[in-house]
């Protein structure tokens, strides 16, 4: 009953941050998308991070810790922090400036107007990469709502799955994309507070146990793994260059001079957050052994409840109902922003919707969030698959489709209409390929890595031989760089 209640406090906050929200956002459809591009370092920061890590932080990665060891805990955690402190150091000011000189509130939109897409070709691919991997990114959400209210008050996966939904469509219905930063920071900070003392508590509960963990599990500890399986964990890093709801946080920040501030908050709540999830897992192995965790190993378990079953069992029912609400956070953080890029793909990029007025287009976009939502809750509650390979899939999707190109078209001006259509058909098509068809016995090959380079050879050979964009294009590109140096 106490959980019951912490919940719903929990979720009337959320409900109210996006009713706030409403009432505060102006500027019609690209107020409800990007805010108006007002919101400051904090914010955009920790609402990045939370929006990136989604249940992965809190089920996946621990879950996998748990039954693996470090191997992939370390290698993941370590790519993912390279790569997302070169994203804030490469990207985020210079897409936040072209992107404003191109009016551009959509990465499509961006992408379309930096090559002079005259004929929406490159549009219509970019938007169908979006719809297809973000589906299933924000599918991904959804199952891990669903195992926690599963676990948590004993309801069938039916039920579950569907108030995770509606929490999900209600505020981002509401609010936009205020109410998703907003309420992304309110849920970043409840993550790593929850993670922190998850492990303080785990720690003390069996340090006196007499368990020794590397004798439980001998490779706990070592990460020591073969080249390939390294770097493709490694290769994690690369897909935050192409992730779209990342990208509009650049989009939407309120200035340039807010970046090197947002890039310090957000790599320090990143690196926390990830060493702390990577020692849950480790915990969880001594907790099993000395006290048995209900529902985690043996037969028939689930390591990726291992954070849950520790809560259920470290914390007291008042505190313990709060910490199992950041993992709803967790899956709302990311879900929430997937949903709003998903719809802004609809309203700001597809043709006969993009010229509406932009009250029309704001409600279509209010409907979009409560369609995308349905659909992904359909393939929820089919797919059979785990929350890691759902988000390795769709990460590397748009790792591949936009990372190349968007590094390549706020670096070079060299790139043109053809190399950058080349280059998201050829990653997207590297990922399915290898996703479906590629197998190195004996090591973990992740999509991504080739997929990424693929993307990016291709894109700059086909450059060097096609037609450049316009002058006025150019002249753009040289004004965003004049102003950085």
């Amino acid at each position: 009953m106490i959980y019951i209640i912490e919940f719903l406090v929990y979720l009337v906050v959320l409900l109210a941050i996006g009713v706030y929200s409403m009432k505060k956002h102006t500027g019609g459809n690209e107020g409800f998308i990007i805010g108006g591009r007002t919101l400051g370092p904090l914010t955009t920061a920790i609402s990045a991070g939370a929006s990136d890590m989604s249940s992965w932080l809190l089920l996946g990665l621990p879950g996998a810790v748990f039954a693996s060891g470090l191997v992939e805990g370390v290698w993941i955690s370590l790519g993912l922090t390279i790569g997302a402190y070169l994203n804030w150091l490469i990207v985020a000011k210079r897409l936040r400036l072209m992107s404003a000189k191109f009016k551009a509130i959509t990465l499509p939109s961006f992408i379309s107007r930096r090559f002079d897409d005259s004929s929406g070709v490159l549009r219509i691919i970019a938007n169908l990469v979006i719809l297809f991997f973000f589906t299933l990114y924000v599918a991904s959400g959804f199952k891990g709502g669903t195992l926690l209210f599963a676990h948590t008050f004993g309801a069938s996966e039916q039920v579950s799955l569907f108030v995770t939904a509606a929490v999900v469509i209600s505020y981002t219905f509401l609010g936009g994309y205020l109410a998703v930063c907003w309420t992304d920071l309110l849920q970043g900070l409840l993550m790593l507070t929850a993670l922190v003392f998850c492990c303080i508590l785990g720690y003390a509960a069996i340090a006196g146990s007499g368990v020794s963990i590397s004798q439980i599990r001998p490779n706990a500890f070592s990460f020591s793994t073969g080249a390939i399986t390294a770097a493709s964990l490694m290769a994690w890093g690369f897909g935050y260059f192409g992730q779209p709801h990342i990208l509009a946080r650049f989009i939407g920040i309120k200035d340039t001079a807010s970046v090197k501030s947002a890039r310090r908050i957000g790599i320090t709540w990143m690196a926390i957050c990830l060493v702390m999830a990577c020692c849950i897992g480790l915990i969880g192995i001594g907790y099993d052994a000395a006290h048995g965790l209900a529902g985690v190993g043996g037969e028939g378990g689930n390591p990726e409840r291992v954070f849950l079953a520790l809560t259920t069992a470290l914390f007291h029912p008042i505190f313990g109902g709060f910490v199992l609400a950041a993992v709803l956070a967790a899956v709302m953080s990311t879900a929430d922003s997937q949903l709003l890029v998903l719809t802004s793909s609809l309203t700001e990029d597809l043709p006969g919707i993009r010229d509406m007025d932009s009250r029309k287009k704001m409600m279509i976009s209010r409907l979009g969030v409560i369609g995308f939502a349905l659909l992904a809750a359909i393939i929820a509650a089919t797919d059979k698959g785990n929350i890691l390979s759902m988000v390795g899939y769709a990460w590397g999707g748009f790792g591949a489709a936009f990372g190349p190109l968007i590094i390549l078209a706020l670096c070079w001006k060299g790139v043109s209409w053809w190399g950058s259509l080349s280059g998201v058909l050829s990653g997207s098509v590297t990922i399915f390929v290898v996703k479906n068809f590629v197998k190195i016995p004996g090591e973990y090959f992740y999509e991504l890595m080739p997929g990424f380079i693929i993307s990016f050879v291709i894109t700059v050979l086909i450059s060097l031989i096609t037609k450049k964009p316009s002058k006025e294009t150019l002249e753009v590109f040289d004004q965003t760089l004049s102003e950085l140096a």
